[in-house]
C-alpha cells in the first residue's frame, strides 16, 4: 500500500513539475542562464496575490466555496516566486565565484613557466 502511494505521489510530482507553467518558469530560472531573472520574477508574485485577494472578496460576498482552492493555489504560486528571488541571487553569486575560480585556475595552467634566474656565487 505504501509502495502504491509512493508511486502515485512520484507520478503526480513528475506531472506537475513537467506541465504546470509556474514550475516550468521556476525550472528555467534555476538554470545558469536564467539565474539573472530570479529577482525580476519576484514581481510575478504581485498578480498572484491580487488574484487571491479578488477570490477572497468573492468568497466573502457569498461566492462558491471552491474558490478557496484557487486562493490556496494563487498564494502557493506567489510564495514560490517570492522565495525564488533571493535563492537565485545566492545561486548566481555562487556560480560566478565558481566560474572566476575556474577561470583563474585555467589562466594559471596556461601561464608559461619562467626559468629560474641563474644564481651567481660571489667570489671573495
Amino acid at each position: 500500500m505504501i509502495r502504491l502511494l509512493w508511486a502515485l505521489s512520484a507520478h503526480a510530482r513528475y506531472y506537475l513539475r513537467r506541465y504546470m507553467p509556474t514550475n516550468i518558469a521556476l525550472d528555467a530560472i534555476r538554470t545558469r542562464r536564467g539565474l539573472k531573472w530570479g529577482t525580476p520574477a519576484m514581481l510575478l508574485a504581485a498578480p498572484y496575490f491580487l488574484a487571491a485577494n479578488y477570490c477572497v472578496t468573492l468568497i466573502e460576498d457569498g461566492g462558491p466555496g471552491w474558490l478557496n482552492l484557487l486562493v490556496l493555489l494563487f498564494c502557493w504560486n506567489a510564495l514560490k516566486f517570492l522565495i525564488m528571488g533571493p535563492i537565485s541571487v545566492v545561486l548566481l553569486i555562487r556560480a560566478r565565484m565558481e566560474e572566476s575560480a575556474t577561470h583563474r585556475r585555467h589562466r594559471r595552467a596556461l601561464r608559461p613557466i619562467e626559468p629560474a634566474e641563474p644564481t651567481t656565487a660571489r667570489t671573495p
